[in-house]
């Protein structure tokens, strides 16, 4: 019985290892007033956008959990008003411009946005641009008053005042 038992616990123990080793690093951003909290997938050697993630769905924008970005003061994201609070962030890309979506639902996986889209705060649409380097690694920051994402050779800013 003692080695039933001691089995079953090394092969649960290894068993959360593994899928711990799986996910991708958590990351944070902050600037200006905003804080962005997301896991980072890398690319490693994969087409990331348009493969990985396809064209016109929804991404959850990292991995593992939802995104979260959190407005310490009400602020205009991407010209549209926004109140301070925390929200999830979600992206449609297309080749040419991303939809950026704020969601005011914080309590699902990442994976769950079409359970939830009926709290969508705000959707912008900003263009893409193409980056002379590739990213290995998904990368959020905030910068000259813009959260830009950055991930294989694509670059996406939205304006945030």
């Amino acid at each position: 019985m003692k080695k039933i038992f001691l089995l079953t616990l090394v092969s649960v123990i290894a068993f959360t290892n593994c899928s711990e080793a799986q996910q991708s690093p958590k990351a944070t951003a902050e600037g200006d007033g905003i804080k962005v909290t997301y896991s980072q997938p890398s690319k490693k050697g994969r087409e990331i956008f348009g493969g990985l993630v396809p064209y016109g769905q929804v991404w959850r924008t990292g991995a593992n959990n939802a995104t979260e970005i959190t407005f310490s003061k009400d602020v205009k994201f991407g010209g549209k008003e926004v109140k301070a609070g925390t929200y999830t962030l979600f992206t449609l890309p297309t080749e040419k411009e991303w939809t950026v979506i704020l969601n005011s639902d914080t309590k699902f996986w990442g994976t769950e946005y079409e359970k939830h889209k009926a709290k969508n705060v705000v959707e912008v649409k900003v263009p893409s641009s193409k980056l002379d380097k590739v990213v290995e690694t998904f990368l959020i920051r905030i910068e000259g008053g813009n959260l830009i994402m950055e991930w294989d050779a694509t670059r996406v800013a939205v304006k945030v005042g």
